[in-house]
């Protein structure tokens, strides 16, 4: 399988009042063409973070390093040049934002613009990348974008604003200025977090339909692991700013090699009656990590060597397709 995009120990760092921290720290991972990546994790993670820096979004005074390679979609006429988008100057990010990578963010409400109709913003999206287009032409594509994100009368709902759209149609309209211009990767910063279990189960099939139809690499970010085994191929799992598991959805689910992997998995709710088990303490903050594993305050497998250094993500002996993990008790 083709590389979409390959990411190489990308680091970013932010100014505090403590000193330098790093939310995402040395991330490594290789998303396939087609393929549906899962970032998994607790809130303050790092995975939000990590997709900002993707997209050149990173807060002002952030330091980015390592190597993030985007490989060009072939849909728009000319193979190009594979770019890096650690090192991209803002023109460069422009050009890319929206017609090679799109991101859809958390919250739709705050993501639209408010006194702008949908239509508007949907074909803004496209204007930026095609400016030789005509009036028309825009907003016939723009409708085009509307109803595949399947929002029903297309027409009608372009001429509202955000706040007289349901949050499932909101998050739709997102959908559909993301890939407006035809971009080939698409990042989603946890899509179903404030809607309603029915609604959640829309979008996610939504999301793959539009993967499987238009080929796109999908990046998904979310803290529910129900919903990795429904929608990815891989996972990555995140805590405290590196990634701790990495492998296929099914070797990781089924298999969990680290105890982090292990408590998250605890913790999901289930049908069955069942008393659920939550993870004990919190993240550590990102000044005050701990010398070796970042997760040995919380962990109940912890043994002294735990404190002494950081494991490296490895590839488990016996596991096979790629399923690493950082622990040492595992390796």
């Amino acid at each position: 399988m083709a590389v979409k995009l390959a990411v190489r120990a990308l680091t970013v760092e932010l100014p505090t009042r403590a000193g330098w921290v790093r939310p995402v720290n040395e991330v490594s991972f290789a998303l396939g063409e087609g393929e549906t990546l899962g970032i998994v994790g607790e809130s303050g993670s790092g995975k939000t973070m990590l997709a900002l820096a993707l997209m050149g979004l990173a807060p002002p005074g952030a330091r980015r390093s390592g190597e993030a390679w985007l490989h060009p979609s072939l849909r728009h006429g000319s193979p190009g040049h594979r770019s890096n988008l650690m090192v991209a100057c803002e023109a460069e990010m422009r050009a890319l934002r929206g017609r090679e990578i799109s991101m859809i963010f958390q919250e739709p409400m705050t993501a639209l613009n408010p006194v702008l109709r949908v239509g508007q913003q949907v074909e803004e999206a496209i204007r930026i990348h095609e400016p030789s287009l005509t009036r028309r032409e825009i907003q016939r594509r723009a409708l085009e974008a509307i109803d595949r994100a399947a929002i029903p009368e297309p027409a009608r709902r372009a001429h509202q604003y955000p706040h007289q759209l349901s949050g499932g149609l909101r998050q739709r309209a997102l959908i559909a200025m993301a890939l407006a211009a035809g971009p080939g990767m698409l990042i989603a910063d946890e899509p179903t977090t404030a809607l309603d279990v029915t609604v959640q189960k829309q979008i996610l099939d939504l999301l793959e339909t539009l993967r499987r139809d238009l080929k796109l690499s999908l990046l998904f970010i979310t803290h529910d692991l129900g919903v990795v085994d429904q929608i990815a191929d891989q996972v990555a799992v995140m805590y405290a700013g590196r990634i701790v598991e990495q492998g296929p959805v099914s070797a990781v689910l089924r298999h969990p090699r680290h105890p982090y992997t292990e408590g998250l998995l605890r913790a999901q709710p289930r049908l069955r009656r069942e008393k659920l088990e939550s993870i004990p303490g919190v993240v550590p903050a990102l000044e005050a990590l701990p010398p070796g594993c970042a997760f040995a305050p919380r962990c109940s497998h912890r043994v002294p060597e735990c404190d002494a250094r950081l494991p490296d993500l490895t590839e488990l002996r016996g596991a096979g397709e790629s399923h690493r993990a950082r622990c040492i008790l595992v390796l």
